[in-house]
């Protein structure tokens, strides 16, 4: 049987850590995402990520409406997120810029070094084409096709409904199509970013 999340909350603040657990389960793959969103860096964004899952346990006697935990989850990400950059920023330049791959396929393993130069630079064109978009439409990308989560799940997340969450994707991806498509035709040269900030 799954629980609902202000159940979890509730069984959560009578003691039972399991139900914290849970939660944690549920969640981690959005708030690692909000963590990398702010951060851009891997293991910044599981430390940013430890942090505000520890500040949430900490927090939850201070959660006003239970059913409300997703959003609020995501404000403690947020502000932890902001924290930690604030203590770390220093660190940042020299980690990986997009996170490590969960898995490793034949294919990838048989690519040698020029394959993995290629794949190295397509990332970074990835990374740069998402810096690029408009900054609503940024998070829910990283939600969806980083963490692979759910038009609800992102809803619940985020507090969009999953119709905004639609249409910014559906936004979102037209311009990372058109980014991409823009830098690989100019990519004999010297490319420069456009913004698509709105």
């Amino acid at each position: 049987m799954q629980f609902e999340d202000a159940e979890l909350v509730r069984r959560c603040l009578s003691g039972d850590t399991d139900a914290y657990g849970t939660l944690v389960e549920r969640y981690q793959g959005a708030v690692y995402a909000t963590a990398f969103y702010y951060a851009g860096r891997h293991g910044a964004a599981e430390d940013i990520a430890q942090d505000a899952l520890l500040a949430g346990y900490r927090s939850l006697p201070r959660l006003k409406d239970p059913e409300k935990f997703a959003s609020w989850l995501k404000q403690v990400t947020t502000r932890t997120a902001a924290n930690w950059l604030r203590r770390h920023s220093g660190r940042l330049a020299a980690e990986t810029p997009l996170p490590y791959k969960r898995t490793l396929s034949i294919e990838d393993a048989r690519e040698g070094p020029r394959g993995k130069t290629e794949r190295r630079e397509r990332l970074e064109q990835v990374q740069k084409a998402i810096d690029s978009l408009p900054e609503r439409y940024r998070l829910p990308v990283v939600l969806r096709y980083l963490q692979e989560l759910s038009y609800q799940e992102i809803s619940d997340f985020t507090g969009e409904s999953i119709a905004e969450v639609r249409g910014i994707l559906h936004r979102a991806s037209r311009q990372l199509r058109a980014l991409l498509t823009e830098f690989e035709r100019g990519a004999d040269g010297e490319q420069e970013w456009p913004s698509v900030r709105k």
